[in-house]
């Protein structure tokens, strides 16, 4: 196979799926309430599956930490940064540093990257996201009980963090790795047939999130001006960031495999997390507006990016 060839069949797939979404919703073939209960089993069954059987099978390395310790202090750095450029530009929309910090992996940088390298390599792209987890759900949801509530319960955090599905498949995955159960799990009677359940269902989640992105594309006009400035900053920081840590930190320091600068790249040019309008307070109609179209029209430029990337990328 060629190389256009190559990339034409990787990148199709993708632009189809979504456009089909978007499709769904403009021809109302699917209720909104139907792709949202289609978004749970994403979240709750498919995803886990996925990211459960990448760390079973991938190889641990205690350079990762490295990884994780900067992917936590990044984003860390980018709250900071928010709240500074809050300020600095007088930004009236009080919801503008959250979306300055945080990637959208679930539900973007997994289809993205699984759909163009395929599902086998996404514990790549799963070891580049874990410091980002940990920041996610101690850090980023903290601040937005805070905002949203006047204070967070530490104990709520705590709970969120370890019931979460996504959570439970990574740790249990992390788990079983280390104790080397990868043959009993794969051989034996009754937990070979689970695996099996699991493989399936973990064949769900590109598709699936795929339509359920392109299902979501909605385009306000009145507010692109004030959603290209945050789109125009992140992506001026990030990409650039995405190239110097490649060539300094995965490539330089810790020698790793070219699929980490693939999967680092893909993590950090994705939109803000999809979850901050879910934890916004429930009054303000327009700042809920602002983020829906920001999140809508970032999504887009990634996808773009992503595709012009893995043009000049396709092999990892």
């Amino acid at each position: 196979m060629d190389h256009t060839t190559l990339i034409i069949n990787r990148v199709l797939p993708i632009l189809i799926l979504i456009s089909l979404g978007y499709w769904i919703r403009r021809s109302r073939f699917l209720s909104e309430s139907t792709v949202d209960d289609l978004r749970k089993i994403v979240v709750n069954i498919a995803l886990p599956s996925v990211l459960f059987i990448s760390f079973l099978n991938i190889e641990l390395k205690t350079k990762y930490i490295v990884i994780f310790i900067t992917a936590f202090v990044l984003c860390v750095g980018l709250a900071g940064f928010g709240r500074w450029l809050h300020r600095r530009l007088k930004v009236e929309h009080e919801y503008f540093p959250f979306l300055m910090t945080g990637f959208e992996y679930g539900m973007l940088g997994v289809s993205l990257f699984g759909s163009a390298y395929g599902l086998d390599k996404i514990g790549y792209i799963a070891v580049v996201d874990l410091g980002h987890e940990l920041f996610i759900w101690f850090v980023f949801l903290a601040l937005l009980l805070m905002k949203r509530d006047g204070h967070e319960d530490p104990r709520q955090l705590v709970r969120a963090f370890f019931t979460s599905p996504v959570i439970i498949g990574i740790l249990a995955g992390i788990a079983l790795n280390i104790l080397d159960a990868q043959e009993f799990l794969y051989e034996r009677i009754v937990a070979g047939g689970v695996m099996s359940t699991l493989e399936f269902l973990g064949n769900l989640t590109i598709p699936l999130i795929l339509i359920i992105v392109g299902y979501g594309i909605k385009f306000e006009r009145s507010t692109f001006r004030e959603a290209a400035l945050v789109i125009g900053v992140r992506l001026a920081l990030m990409i650039p960031l995405a190239l110097l840590l490649n060539i300094v930190l995965i490539r330089g320091l810790l020698d790793l495999e070219e699929a980490f600068e693939a999967a680092l790249f893909t993590l950090l040019i994705l939109p803000p997390p999809f979850i901050i309008p879910l934890y916004m307070k429930p009054n303000v109609p327009d700042e809920r507006r602002y983020i829906n179209n920001v999140l809508t029209l970032y999504t887009v430029v990634s996808i773009i990016i992503f595709a012009t990337y893995f043009a000049m990328n396709p092999e990892i």
